[in-house]
């Protein structure tokens, strides 16, 4: 099963040009990987952003923007919200040890079934909510404050905050921000897009979800982005069966992307989800010839990066 939300596609990236994203191992950047075996640290949102900016500025900004947005600055981000005691925290909450990827695949029996379906219902309905305050002059940062409110008035925790010192219970990714945004005091504009990824600790499973929301006046050319990804995904959710090669997954997305000219970026992949937050199997998103098969039982996430 995929885990995906009933509203828009998951959008973690704007407009970075593709060829700038193909190192010679694609996944060596921030996941680290190993033969058999993938680890992940987790790089901040700034450190995304940072790299988002080191990519644009190989090329006119003015050019890429076609001079009509500004170029995204960080605001200032407040202090972590509190979550009241008798809320179960995953194992990585105030730990010293950075979280990865758990190796090997988790198969859930039928009671893991029914609370990654709860977990997984929270999230969309939380994440619809997200949705609805997207407009100009909301902050990133009230964002975050409902959807906290929201996760934990419904007993569960915002499995973001504290991930790896992550100080928020939500990603807000923002135009050119390739992914995990942090939520600040910057004001979305209008004719922004921002991607919300919403992922909540329920009953002692991970529900994980996001998608890609237009602010205000949009662009044809963002519109075009949302909507291609928006097919991509659930291209992929329709081939997604016990048995099935994930390296199909990528082939699916890829040659979907290819015919409207959008690549596809490779450093930031899906992965397996449940009483671990990020696990086994890594859902790569391009071309490639990664083995292993669907199982039943299982649940991963599919997340979407075109540009």
């Amino acid at each position: 099963m995929a885990c995906t939300s009933s509203l828009q596609p998951r959008l973690l990236s704007s407009f970075v040009g593709d060829s700038l994203l193909h190192p010679a191992n694609p996944l060596r950047p921030l996941l680290g990987r190993n033969p058999g075996t993938f680890h992940a640290s987790l790089q901040l949102s700034r450190t995304f952003c940072n790299l988002a900016d080191l990519l644009f500025n190989r090329r006119k900004q003015d050019d890429l923007l076609n001079n009509k947005r500004k170029r995204l600055r960080p605001g200032k981000v407040s202090p972590c919200l509190h979550v009241p005691d008798h809320i179960s925290r995953p194992p990585y909450v105030n730990s010293s040890h950075s979280p990865g990827i758990a190796s090997g695949p988790e198969v859930h029996n039928e009671r893991g079934i029914e609370c990654m379906q709860a977990s997984g219902k929270l999230a969309a309905q939380v994440l619809e909510y997200a949705g609805t305050l997207v407009k100009p002059g909301t902050k990133t940062d009230e964002i975050d404050k409902a959807v906290h409110q929201m996760i934990i008035d419904n007993g569960a925790y915002p499995s973001p905050l504290g991930y790896g010192g992550f100080p928020k219970s939500v990603c807000t990714s923002v135009n050119e921000c390739i992914c995990h945004g942090i939520p600040d005091s910057r004001e979305l504009e209008d004719g922004d897009i921002i991607n919300i990824d919403v992922t909540v600790y329920l009953n002692g499973y991970h529900g994980d979800t996001s998608a890609t929301f237009l602010c205000g006046d949009v662009d044809e050319e963002a519109k075009n982005l949302v909507q291609v990804t928006r097919e991509c995904l659930y291209r992929a959710i329709s081939i997604c069966a016990p048995g099935v090669e994930f390296n199909q997954i990528g082939k699916t997305i890829h040659d979907h992307a290819d015919k409207f000219q959008f690549g596809v970026v490779r450093q930031f992949v899906g992965h397996g989800v449940g009483k671990v937050f990020h696990a086994d199997p890594v859902i790569l998103h391009f071309r490639n010839r990664e083995r292993g098969r669907m199982l039943l039982g299982q649940t991963f996430t599919i997340g979407i990066e075109h540009m």
